[in-house]
């Protein structure tokens, strides 16, 4: 099996040689944490940067906390529309939180280790929020079909129990494809260097690291981390292709207009969300600059945006 040896002090960029034994086996090291580079090209930077995303970060609590009291508060909000918005701002708030703190002190503190436990948490939490929302918008996707299609058995069909199962079911199945995704990453020989060149912890820049074959990897991780997004995106599209034809169908021009106004903010979300999975997941060999900065748009100014679009187009949040 290998003797394996323990890492405690790694330097930037000088990765530890391989050990070989006296059975001619080659060992690999055991890799005990991480060090982020951050944000690239950000020399000089570092407190403007930090004031903004820290301004960005509060924003996001206050305003998604703000939603999931009104929402918990006011007995009017209690129907399926609000239960999956309530949802999604817990997870707006999970989801800025898995890179933002460590981004922050990073920036303040110059502080770039990372263990390799919070490496592993951060993908996995990442992976696993990131496919919650992603099946979320998708079961925003059908209330919207059942509240325009069907509107006279709407209670019926979105009832209290239908909706706590479905929620159930996105939290469920997202654990275990993060569970997929986290250990495929960390399954893999770390024997080389362990700077990550990023800003944190993501299954690219980490499996650049490994000791294998990358097509392999990147054929898996591709495969795994396009699974949810594209079964959710034809899910969803084809919600609102029925849509439409039953809002054409509609004789009055109010009617049209109140189905339009009641998909225009989940479908803002939904063109921001698989926006920045598509830059990110499906080009992974495109530009870092450009990938760093969708990716700190999701992670930091995405979850901020979620509360102000469902707020100031609803009068009933406001």
């Amino acid at each position: 099996m290998g003797l394996f040896i323990s890492v405690t002090h790694w330097h930037y960029f000088s990765p530890l040689p391989r050990i070989e034994s006296h059975m001619g086996f080659v060992n690999h090291t055991v890799v005990t944490h991480f060090i982020l580079l951050g944000i690239p090209d950000a020399d000089g930077l570092q407190t403007i940067l930090f004031i903004t995303f820290l301004a960005f970060y509060l924003c996001t609590l206050l305003g998604n906390l703000l939603i999931f009291s009104a929402i918990l508060a006011d007995p009017r909000l209690h129907t399926p529309m609000y239960f999956f918005l309530c949802n999604l701002a817990v997870l707006d708030i999970g989801f800025s939180s898995i890179s933002t703190p460590k981004m922050l002190t990073n920036l303040w503190f110059q502080s770039r280790v990372i263990s390799l436990g919070g490496c592993m948490s951060q993908v996995f939490f990442g992976h696993f929020l990131g496919s919650t929302e992603c099946l979320l918008y998708t079961v925003m996707a059908y209330d919207r079909y059942v509240a325009i299609c069907h509107p006279l058995r709407y209670q019926l069909i979105m009832n209290r129990r239908v909706c706590a199962l479905l929620v159930a079911g996105t939290w469920i199945t997202s654990s275990f494809h993060a569970t997929i995704l986290t250990s495929l990453t960390f399954m893999l020989p770390y024997c080389g260097s362990n700077v990550v060149d990023y800003f944190f912890c993501d299954i690219f820049p980490v499996v650049k690291l490994a000791c294998a074959d990358m097509k392999v990897i990147e054929i898996v991780t591709l495969t795994n981390t396009g699974v949810v997004p594209m079964t959710c995106f034809h899910l969803i599209l084809a919600s609102y292709i029925r849509i439409m034809y039953s809002v054409l169908k509609m004789n009055s021009a109010e009617g049209r207009r109140k189905a339009a106004s009641t998909c225009a903010s989940h479908l803002a979300v939904v063109t921001l969300f698989f926006g920045q999975c598509a830059l990110i997941y499906t080009q992974p060999q495109q530009s870092k600059g450009l990938v760093t900065a969708v990716h700190i748009f999701g992670n930091v100014v995405t979850p901020m945006l979620n509360p102000a679009i469902y707020t100031l187009r609803n009068k009933e949040v406001k």
